[in-house]
């Protein structure tokens, strides 16, 4: 099946089209910004004008797509591991807030305070996204434990509304005062509305799919998903990079770029050790530990890039944390997971 075997390269090698993604939008940024551009009108929710956008309309495919992809039965599983689950929610909000809280203060001696600032946005809208839905395929790859895994995607997408509000007023208070009213502009414009309509509906809807249809057509239709899927963050990555690379790049300012790749993939590689020493705290198994591991790594970018996008289009700096994260993430995974394999054949050696 061609498009079977389109999707399985283009998922394999997700991490070097994500780097061809970048340089495109240095070299060619024009289409990028047009995606970011194209409306399809407004609609009012709630008293509240909304624009229905296509990145917008990205984002809830990316959504729709993760909740048809969850398999309820192994939700079922999650009730004999509630206080892991408990555990890595509290720590996915947790540990960000502690780290980025140690950057505000190390960065002081910074000699440019601003971009110290689009550092601190940009981190605080990696930390306040739910859980990557990736994540579990990660974790199955390396055995690890999928009622874990789908359990923290699942309740951290649907605590979203609640939890990314109160995470952007907390980030808040370590911002300067103009980043401050930044972040509580994104705590209102990210809050239940925009999130409940274009995260927590998609997913649910997903779901709701997933149980009316029967198997055989989600083992046919899964592969097309997945490709859908990996195009669409291709895309989004590709229309914010757009915005910001060309003119860091245009500006010089690779001190800013190496400094925030730094900081990111420090928080990156910080969340993965979390998970690890919250695996050997508990005395979890190898499967549980694994799943903490990833659930913890990985976010949900394509949510973080999209209300970027639309809310904050006059700060392009403050995309460049979430772009480095995204790829970041993806190359811990990477990493990780043949760590894992090679002990895997080692022990079976």
């Amino acid at each position: 099946m061609p498009l079977l075997s389109i999707s399985h390269f283009l998922h394999r090698h997700l991490l070097w089209f994500l780097i061809a993604a970048y340089v495109i939008a240095v070299i060619l940024p024009a289409p990028g910004l047009w995606i970011r551009n194209v409306s399809f009108g407004e609609i009012h929710v709630l008293k509240q004008k909304i624009n229905i956008s296509l990145l917008m309309i990205m984002l809830a495919m990316l959504m729709f797509n993760a909740g048809l992809g969850l398999k309820i039965s192994h939700l079922k599983n999650i009730l004999r591991i509630k206080h892991v689950l408990l555990v890595g929610l509290s720590a996915n909000l947790a540990i960000p807030i502690v780290y980025v809280f140690g950057i505000t203060i190390a960065m002081r001696l910074w000699y440019e305070p601003l971009e110290v600032q689009h550092i601190l946005v940009g981190l605080a809208l990696v930390a306040a996204m739910p859980i990557a839905g990736s994540s579990t395929a990660w974790a199955q790859n390396a055995n690890g434990n999928l009622a874990l895994s789908l359990g923290l995607v699942f309740f951290s997408t649907i605590l979203s509304p609640i939890v990314t509000p109160i995470a952007f007023h907390i980030f808040g208070e370590m911002a300067s005062e103009e980043y401050e009213k930044v972040l509580q502009g994104l705590a209102t414009y990210g809050s239940g509305t925009f999130l409940g309509l274009w995260v927590v509906l998609p997913s649910l809807l997903g779901i709701v799919a997933r149980l009316i249809v029967g198997e055989g057509w989600q083992s046919g239709v899964l592969p097309g998903l997945k490709f859908i899927n990996s195009i669409i963050l291709l895309l989004l990555n590709y229309s914010n990079a757009s915005v910001s690379l060309p003119q860091a790049m245009a500006d010089r300012d690779y001190d800013f770029l190496a400094i925030t790749l730094a900081i990111t993939a420090g928080l990156c590689l910080a969340l993965f050790a979390a998970g690890y020493g919250l695996s050997r705290l508990f005395k979890l198994n190898r499967a549980e530990r694994v799943s903490l591991m990833f659930g913890l790594g990985m976010n949900n970018n394509g949510t973080g890039l999209v209300l970027a996008s639309l809310a904050l289009s006059s700060y392009p700096n403050i995309m460049v944390p979430i772009i480095f994260y995204n790829l970041i993430q993806h190359i811990v995974a990477g990493t990780l997971q043949e760590i894992m394999t090679r002990r895997a054949d080692d022990l079976d050696t």
